[in-house]
């Protein structure tokens, strides 16, 4: 009987090891990037997270389903705090340079805007063509941070230094707000909707065509390339 204990002892150390499973994540690369009118970046935690309602939802302070231009220059406001990170009253250069390639880099992604370039196309929500809600370029392709919001603004931090010094003071950040906010009221409501905004996103990119391998000619068909009985 004492050699019972001892027998399953060894059996146990001789028994393969078993691999818990590893734990399960969700994938968080579904859904769609936003960047706010003021250049926040939104990014989806689900495939089925809605970024735009995310920034509306904070946006909207008193939860009345609109955003008014008190509301759109609050969550200016809000955003300037946080790119103002010295606390200065004015986003500088270095803060610029921050929020380029660290909180979105994808404004600068794929687009060769410079600052004079972006603070151009702010001149454009005046003076540009209005087509449902965006501020098209003469050749009607969006760069930068317009592949992922509402107006086509390439960089909306930079495209608010409305006195080209480099720099973007509060003032200058809520008169960007107030003008964009403008641009996006078509209808002069004086308020925002969450689906008056839905309508004028752009849509999302379309995925890449696979070529399509029937229609690769038959090599078994190609005529002799020497030429018949040679």
């Amino acid at each position: 009987m004492l050699l019972t204990p001892l027998i399953l002892a060894l059996a146990a150390a001789q028994a393969p090891a078993v691999t818990p499973p590893a734990p399960a994540y969700a994938s968080r690369r579904g859904g769609r990037l936003f960047i706010s009118p003021m250049g926040e970046p939104f990014r989806p935690s689900s495939r089925d997270d809605d970024s735009l309602a995310d920034w509306f939802r904070q946006a909207d302070r008193n939860h009345d389903n609109q955003v008014t231009l008190d509301e759109m220059q609050q969550d200016a406001d809000r955003f300037f705090a946080i790119l103002d990170g010295n606390h200065d009253g004015e986003i500088d250069p270095d803060e610029i340079s921050h929020y380029e390639n660290v909180i979105a880099p994808e404004v600068i992604s794929g687009s060769s805007y410079g600052l004079m370039e972006a603070a151009d196309s702010n001149e454009g929500l005046t003076r540009g063509h209005r087509h449902a809600g965006f501020i098209r370029g003469s050749e009607d392709q969006h760069q930068g941070a317009g592949r992922f919001g509402l107006l086509d603004l390439p960089e909306p931090v930079v495209s608010a230094d409305s006195n080209f010094n480099r720099g973007v003071s509060q003032a200058e950040f809520r008169a960007a707000a107030a003008q964009r906010f403008m641009a996006l009221d078509l209808d002069h409501h004086g308020f925002l909707t969450l689906p008056s905004l839905e309508t004028i996103r752009p849509a999302p990119p379309a995925a890449p065509k696979k070529p399509d391998r029937s229609k690769d000619p038959d090599d078994s068909a190609l005529p002799d390339p020497v030429g018949p009985g040679l």
